[in-house]
């Protein structure tokens, strides 16, 4: 059972932290003449969405979006599920020699992106990835690290970190919950 701690983000704060993250990929990349983005499903997809939108509002040039399933890429598939749920992959564009922003909504153990690396690299050889999450929340178990994060949330292991969307959830906000 999960007991309610606090709210870390509402959904004036996200959209301010989106804004923040959209000009720092702007400055880092000096523009999206060779950017694509790419969102990590499920809530990876919405937030990737989101900065596609922002970074093209200010650059006014379209930016390549895709959507990357890993759950094939997983080191705990059988773990997971005796059935897992694949869902499709969809980047409609190469993305050899390009700048990927990967997006996801929750940085934790890196297990997850390091299955989306794997995912990506068999889409093609970018010249870069760099990796844009909401929630760094620490405990890492492999050597990953995010380029862009929208806030960090130093958690125990026993706290659960849930974003809702409102693409998904109804409703934009990020809580802490602990286990009990």
């Amino acid at each position: 059972m999960l007991k309610f701690k606090k709210e870390v983000l509402d959904n004036k704060e996200m959209d301010r932290v989106l804004d923040r993250m959209t000009h720092e990929i702007l400055e880092r990349n000096r523009g999206v003449e060779e950017l694509a983005v790419i969102g990590i499903r499920t809530r990876g997809v919405p937030l990737a969405k989101r900065l596609t939108q922002k970074l093209e509002a200010v650059e006014g040039k379209e930016v390549p979006l895709g959507i990357l399933d890993i759950n094939l890429y997983r080191d705990d598939l059988s773990l997971a599920a005796a059935q897992p749920v694949v869902r499709t992959t969809e980047v409609p564009f190469d993305i050899t020699d390009r700048i990927i922003v990967l997006v996801d909504d929750v940085l934790y153990t890196g297990r997850t992106v390091r299955s989306a690396l794997d995912a990506l690299i068999d889409l093609g050889r970018p010249r870069k990835i760099q990796l844009a999450v909401l929630i760094d929340r620490g405990h890492r178990e492999l050597p990953i690290q995010a380029d862009f994060v929208g806030k960090e949330v130093p958690t125990a292991r026993t706290e659960v970190i849930k974003v809702c969307l409102e693409e998904i959830d109804g409703e934009d906000k990020v809580q802490l919950f602990e286990h009990c």
